[in-house]
């Protein structure tokens, strides 16, 4: 799992890099793609993450941010575990366009949190997406609520390192399995996307649609096979891959038809396929 590289005097030369800027599309039938930059992201004390709505959300709703179920402030949710109404208090520094902190948000509940079949936390903020618009003139990013597809150009953005990563969604996995846990239809990135310690929670945005569709959780560090931080792929018929220095994604797809009016948790609804309590 990207958990954050403390001391790592690489990973903070490779922070300092900043973000790759933009280059013009050339003329094509092709859609052009968005600006993706840092606005709407926000930096953990360990972690990254953003602030994200769904289709239905409206402005007035209470504002969520998503990250990693590896990143929540009380410990790695243990296999088949699923959190949900947890109180919270923790603080995220929201992130302009440039990459600078402009504000500190507070949450007041884990809503829901599993690192069973995905990879996921999100929070909920004493503060709605009008009011943070308002006082900031940021807004949220948008969770698509399709299934990506292998070859988008993305860009993981990562808040606690300010950084961007640029790469292709290459394919997907059945199942990836990193120590106790295992998640399924994983993201896999092309090379270029070398995420580092830090990274987790950071949200992998579609740079045609500059939509979410998936949160950067994990990587192959060291050539092992299904340890932590050495995930393995494991196809449908049990075979195991192990691909060293390539890095994953959970999908989020699945996540906006949990989620009702007034941006409630309703594991019930029709539709809603994350794991329950």
């Amino acid at each position: 799992m990207n958990k954050p590289l403390l001391a790592a005097l690489s990973c903070l030369a490779m922070a300092g890099l900043g973000a790759t800027p933009a280059v013009a599309a050339p003329h094509t039938a092709k859609a052009a793609a968005v600006t993706v930059n840092f606005a709407g992201t926000v930096s953990l004390s360990n972690c990254s993450g953003s602030v994200i709505r769904f289709p239905n959300s409206a402005d007035t709703d209470p504002a969520l941010v998503l990250t990693n179920g590896h990143c929540l402030e009380t410990g790695f949710p243990e296999p088949g575990e699923v959190i949900t109404g947890q109180s919270s208090s923790r603080s995220f520094g929201l992130l302009n366009a440039s990459g600078s902190r402009v504000a500190t948000l507070r949450a007041n509940q884990v809503v829901y949190s599993t690192m069973t079949d995905t990879d996921v936390t999100i929070y909920r903020l004493t503060t709605t997406y009008a009011q943070i618009k308002s006082a900031y003139g940021i807004s949220p990013l948008t969770v698509n609520d399709t299934h990506p597809t292998a070859g988008t150009a993305i860009k993981v953005v990562s808040g606690y390192w300010k950084r961007t990563y640029s790469c292709n969604v290459d394919g997907f996995v059945y199942r990836l399995k990193e120590g106790d846990w295992t998640w399924k239809d994983s993201l896999r990135y092309t090379s270029s996307c070398n995420t580092i310690g830090g990274t987790s929670g950071s949200p992998v945005i579609d740079t045609t649609t500059g939509k979410v569709v998936a949160v950067n959780n994990t990587g192959n560090e060291d050539g092992e096979r299904c340890t932590e931080n050495n995930p393995c792929e494991v196809d449908e018929n049990g075979n195991v891959t192990v691909r060293q220095g390539i890095n994953y994604a959970e999908e989020t797809y699945q996540i906006p038809a949990c989620f009702t009016t007034g941006n409630k948790l309703n594991l019930s609804a029709s539709g809603c396929v994350l794991p329950k309590p």
